[in-house]
């Protein structure tokens, strides 16, 4: 019998099923057997397999899970949900069951599992071994800078402790407002190692994930030279002739857009921002290296042909390198340079494998990138472009091509992206789809023309006023929309937890990449929606006992205790409300019955509970406050909800429900002979679980 490979055309699409398959998923032609019978259209359908055999995506869906399961294992506790996902994937990958798919398709996954916990494992012993505490003579290169209305923190590279090289990063804050990125500094502080992750603190998770190794608070640094980094030099540049010729807002939001770094921005200006579901226009990703690849390619093409897409590679990459290598930027150069390259040597690209080449070199080179959001959302955004654009393309078609296109790419992309934006960031905006529609044809004008008109800034610095100005008209205007309508509806107040991989499963299921015939497909459709809806409810409601959330970001903590009648949120004195607020989206959206001061700083802890949405405070000491509208009970001992509350002291109290007693110290305890205990003590929140609390998170 006559084989040939299916061959795919650049949108990534499947075979049809007028072709039967081996068993490696090898299109094979139908002809004849030896008795001169054709196979009959059922023997033929049930020989196609449900899931193409992509090597590179299986080899990148293992190096994914490899690092997921290091990651799971070592710091958060594995769960059965963990599995189901990728149980799916492998399921439907290696029907119809024959040898050679099931070895082909195991291999491929096995083997990179294997090569994505190797690359994890020996990423965080690099990161674990790290001289201790203490005070040292520090030397470094400024990588980093941001600046808010408090104080500046920088980021330093290029590490010398004590005059030996050491590797990784140290985040400090400091008292000069004058540091750039690209300055050589030396200082001497008493700086902190940094502690592996663990659940629930994402501070921790943060340093971890950027390699960051020793932090240190109120710093002052002395300039000792300039690196020779043209990247960082060329960065400094840009945000000091912005910050020369722009007023403060515009400059801090066009240096966002042109390097990804946002820090700089007005908080509620960056808020609303986010609400309106367009703060990935502040992230360079694969939009911005997209316009500029393109931009770059059309101007070649005339003299280059087919080959015009190879300086366009070449100006991603160096634009890449100016915003730091961030996780989107070079997954989306690597998918440009997949692109030209075929394009080079006259060949089709595939969509999902060039994305599946983009996970395995990021993964493979920064596997704790695994953590970030920039790479789920990133990836995620790219997958759902894959599995789902040209489906609802089609569904589209009956309506004008460019809103065809435009509302097929963005419910392709939010069927993916929606449980990692409520996880991440504890909201998913309702505006997103109004407000990308308008803005995302713009993007390239506004992109381009900052761009450009920087170039021309940068190489004519007496003519920088007059070539910012056009950026600067436009920037104010979005500043002004953004500042004056209210873009605060969003759907927050809820976890996804297990529901997400109960929802990513469905959506492959979903997904015509998968072949399932009508009847069922829609009955894992259903399946999927009860199990979607069971595991929602179990992660956000509470029908009896107590369940307790707690949260640690650096030096503060949260710990939200919920029956079926009450809600009560527990706060040391360093947390933020901006903090306080992240958390609560992410767990609870109703109305708190009252938030418990647990701190010596009482006064700063009830200034950040007075603006929650609470009934009522309690804290131990009384004290004058000066607050007119919010009640304040002090008291030792007070019961909520049927949970008894009483202070052990300024910093510790213990909670008794459904019978048993948990302790809480968010300042640095230790568990003593409570059932359950959170605390800071001994390296991170810690959790003894007994029978009484039925879920703690």
């Amino acid at each position: 019998m006559k084989k040939f490979c299916a061959e795919e055309n650049g949108n990534g699409s499947e075979p049809t099923e007028n072709h039967a398959s081996d068993e490696t998923g090898i299109v094979q032609a139908e002809s004849p057997n030896d008795c001169g019978s054709e196979p009959s259209a059922e023997k033929r359908i049930k020989r196609i397999p449900h899931l193409n055999f992509r090597p590179l995506l299986f080899c990148a869906l293992g190096i994914a899970f490899g690092i997921f399961l290091y990651l799971k294992i070592r710091f958060g506790g594995l769960a059965a949900s963990d599995f189901l996902f990728i149980g799916v994937v492998l399921f439907f990958a290696v029907r119809p069951y024959g040898r050679k798919r099931i070895f082909a398709v195991l291999t491929c996954f096995i083997m990179f599992a294997g090569i994505g916990v190797l690359a994890i494992h020996l990423y965080t012993r690099q990161f674990d071994d790290s001289l201790p505490s203490g005070e040292y003579e520090v030397v470094g290169t400024v990588e980093s800078f941001t600046m808010d209305a408090r104080d500046k923190s920088i980021v330093l590279t290029d590490l010398k402790l004590n005059g030996k090289s050491k590797g990784g990063k140290f985040s400090a804050n400091v008292s000069d407002e004058h540091i750039r990125a690209g300055d050589v500094v030396r200082f001497t502080a008493n700086i902190t190692r940094s502690d592996m992750p663990d659940r629930g603190n994402d501070y921790r998770e943060y340093l971890y994930v950027n390699g960051i190794r020793y932090t240190a608070n109120n710093i002052e640094t002395e300039k000792i030279g300039t690196s020779s980094n043209v990247f960082l030099l060329l960065n400094t540049k840009i945000y000091d002739v912005l910050h020369l010729h722009l007023p403060k807002d515009e400059a801090d939001v066009a240096y966002a857009l042109l390097t990804g770094n946002s820090s700089g921005m007005d908080g509620m200006l960056l808020q609303a921002i986010r609400n309106g579901g367009i703060a990935h226009i502040f992230a360079v990703s694969g939009l911005h290296i997209g316009i500029l690849f393109g931009a770059v390619s059309l101007l070649f093409k005339p003299l280059l042909r087919r080959k015009a897409c190879l300086p366009a590679l070449v100006a991603a990459v160096f634009y890449c390198a100016l915003c730091g290598f961030t996780v989107s930027s070079v997954r989306a150069a690597v998918m440009c340079g997949v692109l030209s390259f075929g394009r080079a040597f006259g060949r089709k690209t595939d969509f999902l494998n060039s994305l599946s080449v983009a996970a395995v070199f990021v993964l493979t080179l920064f596997p704790a990138q695994w953590l970030s959001a920039g790479f789920r959302l990133s990836f995620g955004a790219c997958a759902g472009l894959a599995l789902f654009s040209g489906s609802l393309r089609r569904a589209f078609r009956k309506l004008p091509s460019f809103l065809g296109g435009y509302l097929a790419a963005n419910l392709s992309v939010q069927m993916v992206t929606f449980p990692i934006l409520i996880d991440c960031f504890g909201y998913f905006s309702v505006w997103g789809t109004l407000l990308n529609f308008f803005l995302i044809p713009l993007l390239p004008v506004l992109f381009l023309g900052l761009f450009l008109c920087m170039i021309f800034a940068l190489m004519i610095p007496p003519a920088a006023a007059f070539f910012l100005f056009f950026p600067q008209g436009m920037i104010s205007l979005l500043i002004y929309v953004f500042s004056v309508a209210d873009f605060s509806m969003a759907l927050t107040g809820f976890a996804f937890g297990a529901a997400s991989a109960v929802w990513l499963s469905g959506m492959l299921l979903l997904s015509p990449r998968l072949r399932l015939r009508p009847l069922a497909r829609g009955v894992a459709a259903g399946i999927v929606c009860i199990l979607f809806g069971m595991t929602m409810i179990y992660e956000n409601a509470v029908f009896y006992g107590c369940k307790l959330t707690a949260y640690e970001s650096g030096d503060s903590a949260a710990a939200l205790l919920r029956t079926k009648d009450a809600a009560v949120l527990v706060i040391d004195g360093e947390i933020s409300l901006k903090r306080c607020n992240d958390f609560l989206a992410r767990n609870y959206a109703g109305k708190l019955d009252a938030v418990v001061i647990l701190a010596a700083d009482e006064l700063r802890a009830i200034n950040v509970g007075a603006f929650l949405s609470a009934t009522c405070l309690y804290a131990r000491e009384e004290i004058e406050t000066g607050l007119q509208k919010t009640e304040i009970i002090f008291t030792q001992t007070f019961t909520i909800g049927g949970m008894v509350f009483r202070y052990e002291s300024a910093e510790k109290m213990t909670v008794t429900a459904e019978g048993s007693v948990v302790e809480l110290d968010l300042n640095h305890g230790e568990a003593l002979g409570a059932d359950l205990f959170v605390g800071k003590g001994s390296g991170g929140l810690k959790f003894f679980l007994n029978h009484g609390i039925i879920k703690a998170v």
